[in-house]
């Protein structure tokens, strides 16, 4: 049996090649010249085509507010927030001054700048007139570099619904109070001083009007502005673990007992005499 596979091994060994030089040889493909190589990974654009081409805008999600130009003797609302234009491009979003705001809109914005560490975030809900609403959020170390380290990018239209909730805060009283305050517990205002905790910045722009109020680390200065925080922050999670990490418990339920105390107790939010004066 052995003999018998030997030899039958032997045969085919003596078969393939001959029945393989018999087949006609399958065309090949000419070779390519080096030159007509194109570079990888993508050829080089064409220059003038670059500039003149038209391109897609952005998303709704990525800019809620694109294209709005400003109407026959509309003039942009003035906004004194203290972030300037060109720190707004760094975060990637359009510069809250630029914003066009029709009736029936509005966009809410809100810094968070910790006392501890360079990680900063922004976050920016738009309201439009036909009731969508939308969350722009930035996160990133905002330190030692030229350009924003680090970044997380959050765009996204936020539920059906949503609207509603943001609409209702354009008439909150907390928009009247002071753009800074010093808390007085009874004994006169004592000097805020920042050394733990997260400072906040909010921002409300409706057609003609924005309100800007800063509020440091004392909780019974978070909780007066607590329903606009809390509300802006929820709709920036969710989205990128990389962002929520930031606000693990968005829960503003302890300022809010602060800020109801400082007033039961005959106490209350003064003026800060060093702040500059409100836009009206």
């Amino acid at each position: 049996m052995a003999r018998f596979h030997a030899r039958t091994i032997a045969v085919l060994l003596l078969i393939l090649p001959a029945a393989a030089l018999a087949r006609p040889p399958a065309a090949r493909a000419p070779p390519v010249a080096p030159e007509s190589l194109q570079p990888w990974p993508y050829p080089e654009p064409d220059a003038k085509a670059w500039w003149d081409e038209t391109w897609p805008g952005p998303a709704d999600a990525l800019d809620p507010l694109a294209g709005r130009r400003l109407g026959r003797g509309e003039r942009p609302a003035p906004v004194d927030n203290g972030v300037e234009p060109t720190l707004y491009r760094l975060w990637g979003l359009q510069p809250l001054q630029s914003q066009v705001v029709h009736g029936g809109e509005l966009v809410l914005e809100v810094w968070a700048r910790p006392a501890r560490g360079v990680r900063q975030s922004v976050i920016r809900v738009t309201v439009r007139r036909d009731n969508r609403a939308f969350v722009q959020a930035r996160a990133g170390y905002a330190c030692c570099e030229p350009q924003i380290a680090r970044r997380v990018d959050v765009n996204a239209e936020l539920p059906a619904g949503a609207a509603a909730a943001f609409l209702a805060l354009r008439e909150h009283p907390m928009w009247a109070a002071p753009r800074e305050v010093r808390v007085d517990e009874g004994g006169g205002a004592a000097e805020a001083v920042c050394v733990d905790g997260t400072s906040y910045d909010l921002t409300l722009l409706v057609p003609g009007r924005a309100r800007s109020l800063r509020r440091a680390c004392d909780n019974a200065e978070i909780g007066q502005v607590a329903d606009a925080l809390e509300p802006a922050i929820r709709a920036a999670l969710g989205h990128d673990t990389r962002f929520d990490v930031l606000f693990p418990n968005p829960d503003f339920t302890a300022a809010r007992r602060a800020y109801e105390g400082l007033a039961a107790n005959g106490g209350a939010l003064k003026p800060d005499p060093q702040s500059r004066p409100a836009t009206p």
